[in-house]
């Protein structure tokens, strides 16, 4: 049987009995300056932000995927950017209202919002919470004042505690930090500092990540001076373990939290969830029961051409279909991320495929001491998280 699997993969039709949980993304694209490391969709602040435009140009966004996902209930939503904490508490109590008309919403649901440090006040912190926004995602980066500048970031090290402080005032009892390391001319002793500093400020939540150099950045077009990589993966482990003496548990390569504070928004994504994605460059992947497919769509990226056609179908810019073949790769480039790993039934809920699709790959990575596995669980080894690339690539398609 195990053979016949492997030689007629091409025949095996998806089946969805299920449908994954569903998630929505909110692009809010403007920064009040781009950073040089930053890759995503943000641009520029005007000097009056067309706040009203944009809001209707997201409700009539949402209203064209409404189609897509009938009767299914939003779990999360994460206000993403750029800076989301430029816009209003009023421009998102606007926004809040039409999605809860359009669309039933988890009574639980983790509604997370992405603010910078330079652009909020105590009070615009409170009414977001008023809203029922129940998370923040602080981008912090570092707490030295030297890196912060060579990042390009318009906040210093005293408004980043400032908003941190806030955020505990108002009675935020869920927020993440965002830390880089591997910074321009960063030493070991800031390194450190920066983490403790976190640890001391007590959020819920801890993403920490290296810098990379990324394409279409300025930073990869004028290198900056960085640390040697050995140094920096020392400071990783050493950081990695006062993290968890804290009580953060790593749960994802570069998530850590707090007992039951993981981001749920991100494990839907490591999870291969469904999510709508609106805004200016916001993409978006829905499994659909009746065709029995995988879609992804993106948007229009540049703002005002989102704006102009968030009314008509002109505003999707891609749309595709995964390929079967593709669906058992980009499964796994997302679940191996998490250190627990996935249980095994999830493969065939959320990817709509056997198990046996992945077999070979699944075999090789066992073999190599990069997966454990049982048909309750499979889950990274330490040296598979070690060298993620290599085991995620076992999963290409032939």
């Amino acid at each position: 049987m195990e053979r016949w699997l492997e030689a007629n993969k091409s025949l095996i039709m998806l089946n969805f009995t299920a449908l994954p949980p569903l998630s929505l993304y909110i692009h809010v694209p403007w920064c009040v300056r781009k950073c040089p490391y930053c890759d995503f969709n943000s641009h520029q602040s005007p000097d009056t932000l067309p706040e009203q435009a944009y809001i209707d140009a997201l409700i009539q966004d949402l209203e064209q995927e409404i189609p897509h996902v009938w009767g299914r209930t939003i779990q999360s939503i994460f206000i993403g950017g750029g800076t989301p904490s430029l816009f209003s508490a009023e421009a998102y109590d606007r926004l809040f209202s039409a999605i809860r008309s359009l669309l039933p919403l988890s009574p639980h649901a983790e509604i997370t919002l992405e603010a910078n440090p330079g652009t909020v006040e105590t009070q615009r912190f409170s009414d977001y919470l008023s809203l029922g926004i129940n998370r923040l995602s602080i981008g912090v980066q570092s707490f030295n004042d030297q890196s912060l500048t060579a990042l390009g970031r318009i906040h210093d090290s005293k408004q980043a505690i400032k908003a941190i402080e806030m955020a505990h005032k108002v009675g935020f009892e869920n927020f993440n930090l965002d830390l880089m390391f591997g910074l321009p001319h960063q030493t070991e002793k800031a390194a450190i500092n920066d983490v403790t500093t976190a640890i001391a400020l007590e959020p819920s939540h801890i993403s920490y990540y290296q810098l990379t150099l990324e394409p279409n950045t300025l930073f990869y077009q004028q290198p900056p001076t960085l640390p040697d990589e050995d140094p920096i993966i020392d400071w990783q482990i050493a950081n990695q373990q006062r993290l968890a003496d804290a009580g953060y548990q790593q749960y994802e390569v570069s998530a850590y939290a707090k007992d039951n504070k993981q981001c749920q928004h991100n494990l839907n994504y490591w999870q291969f969830g469904d999510y709508i994605g609106i805004g200016a460059g916001a993409h978006g992947k829905i499994s659909d029961a009746f065709k029995q497919s995988i879609i992804r769509r993106s948007k229009q990226k540049q703002p005002q051409i989102y704006i102009d056609s968030a009314h008509s179908p002109a505003v999707i810019q891609t749309e595709e279909t995964i390929a079967q073949s593709d669906i058992g790769f980009e499964f796994m480039l997302n679940a191996l991320r998490l250190t627990d790993g996935f249980p095994t039934p999830l493969f065939y809920q959320h990817a709509g495929l056997p198990i046996s699709h992945i077999d070979k790959a699944l075999q090789l990575a066992e073999q190599q001491n990069l997966i454990t596995r049982d048909i309750h669980r499979i889950c990274p080894t330490p040296k598979g998280l070690q060298y993620l690339n290599s085991l995620i690539e076992l999963f290409l398609p032939e």
